[in-house]
């Protein structure tokens, strides 16, 4: 698949904030979805004795979810691990591995942040932009925001909310198991976003693609 390069990689956090508040103007917070065949999850582990990033991408199909496709890619790690800064550390590995696929995803979902996120572009903004795919931020853990108590039955959420504005939903993906924080990516809207990491967690709590990618990118 092509990816749209907009820009060179930073680094310095300066540089990186300059990015992000340029290109969070492009994200779409609302339904841009055409016909959803397959979904793709992204994740990235590392080889800290070599100092490289080694991203994979998972291509399940959709709704019935089995692997259709996946990709894998190794380069450099160019930029430290900084909270909110996360996908300028793994982007460019999965960008290559994104690349390498020879089916493209009609939905990417990342195991980061979408809109929920300082600067309201988080991982899941940078990919949807880069790629101009529809993206969904799957995060395991909270980076902003603030929700009510959230129930303890499966498919229960309540909205995410950052310096008064909503950014995301806390979803129980799992009866009694903790949440994850769904967030808008590029164009899906959040509503959207919620149904389609239900239906992308038939089991467990992690939707099947974050769970492929994983295996993949640790292997």
């Amino acid at each position: 698949m092509q990816i749209n390069q907009r820009h060179s990689w930073p680094l310095t956090i300066e540089e990186a904030i300059a990015i992000q508040e340029l290109l969070r103007q492009s994200v779409i917070a609302e339904d841009q979805l055409g016909p959803v065949r397959y979904v793709a999850g992204v994740d990235v582990g590392y080889d800290l004795a070599e100092n490289m990033t080694q991203a994979a991408v998972a291509v399940l199909s959709f709704p019935d979810l089995h692997l259709a496709g996946h990709a894998i890619a190794r380069r450099p790690t160019t930029f430290p691990y900084i909270p909110g800064f996360l996908s300028f550390r793994e982007v460019p590995a999965v960008l290559d591995a994104l690349e390498k696929l020879s089916l493209t995803p009609d939905l990417l979902l990342c195991d980061g942040q979408g809109i929920a996120h300082p600067r309201r572009f988080g991982i899941a903004c940078h990919l949807g932009v880069l790629t101009n795919i529809p993206a969904i931020g799957v995060a395991k853990s909270l980076l902003v925001g603030t929700h009510d108590e959230l129930p303890q039955r499966r498919g229960s959420w309540q909205p995410l909310t950052h310096r008064g504005e909503t950014v995301g939903a806390v979803l129980r993906t799992r009866c009694g198991v903790k949440p994850v924080y769904i967030s808008t990516g590029h164009r899906i809207s959040l509503t959207a976003a919620i149904d389609c990491v239900m239906r992308c967690t038939p089991k467990y709590r992690l939707p099947e693609t974050t769970r492929w990618a994983d295996k993949l990118a640790s292997g």
